[in-house]
């Protein structure tokens, strides 16, 4: 086997691991964002939980501050903070520029901003934040809870940026609740199409579940993809030591 010809298998195979070192790393990119967890409510959903994972995507450093920004132009209300080991959480609240009328009577004011401080997110680790609440608002179809995380460095992530319709998806995007129709407001199935055995429209928890597939079936399909060049990466390299042994 001629010189040049091993090189370039050599060069072909070594490629072959480069990329497949750059889907690992485009999908521990993709995971390092921090997140708010479920991805979906019903509109004007009532007692539930927001839980916002932080990861920490620094090797050097620690996050130690982390801050959420809750939408007062769609307020969420009546807001608690879970408790949380070794993390002190501060609650603001805001007077808002236009009351919300509930059944309890009129909302004047509304959580803004929860800053926990005093803990550590090492490297290659994460934290789950729980936030509950009272109400969601029924007049928009997303809240976006734009995310400050602040590093033992003094390094500040300002994941803020809002993802636009066919846009690429930003740097630092925001965490994004995606607020579905509620019960009350999906229509009854014709009765002749309910006589066909059409199926009712999905609830909240069917959509949660559906985006929580979806997001299973990419990170599946990402691994597949890793599989298959690493696999391709030692058939190259098996070959190129096969044909360099021969005489």
């Amino acid at each position: 086997m001629s010189l040049t010809r091993t090189t370039t298998l050599r060069r072909a195979g070594l490629g072959t691991l480069l990329a497949a070192a750059g889907v690992l790393a485009a999908a521990g990119a993709a995971s390092a964002h921090v997140t708010v967890h479920p991805e979906s409510y019903a509109k004007g959903a009532t007692d539930g939980v927001l839980t916002f994972r932080v990861p920490n995507e620094d090797d050097a450093a620690s996050t130690t501050k982390v801050q959420v920004f809750l939408p007062t132009d769609h307020p969420v209300l009546g807001v608690l903070v879970s408790p949380h080991d070794g993390w002190t959480a501060k609650v603001t609240t805001t007077k808002l520029k236009t009351p919300v009328k509930t059944d309890d009577g009129t909302i004047t004011e509304a959580v803004s901003e929860i800053t926990w401080t005093g803990g550590k997110i090492g490297a290659g680790q994460f934290e789950d934040f729980d936030v509950a609440f009272g109400e969601l608002p029924e007049d928009t179809d997303e809240l976006a809870f734009k995310t400050l995380q602040t590093y033992s460095d003094g390094n500040v992530v300002r994941w803020i940026e809002e993802e636009r319709p066919g846009a690429d998806e930003p740097e630092n995007p925001a965490p994004v609740l995606e607020l579905t129709a509620s019960d009350d407001d999906t229509p009854s199935p014709a009765p002749a199409a309910a006589a066909k055995g059409s199926a009712p429209a999905a609830s909240a928890g069917a959509t949660t579940d559906a985006s929580a597939s979806d997001s299973t079936a990419r990170g599946l399909g990402v691994a597949g993809l890793v599989v298959g060049v690493l696999g391709l990466a030692a058939a190259a390299f098996a070959f190129v030591r096969t044909r360099s042994a021969r005489p």
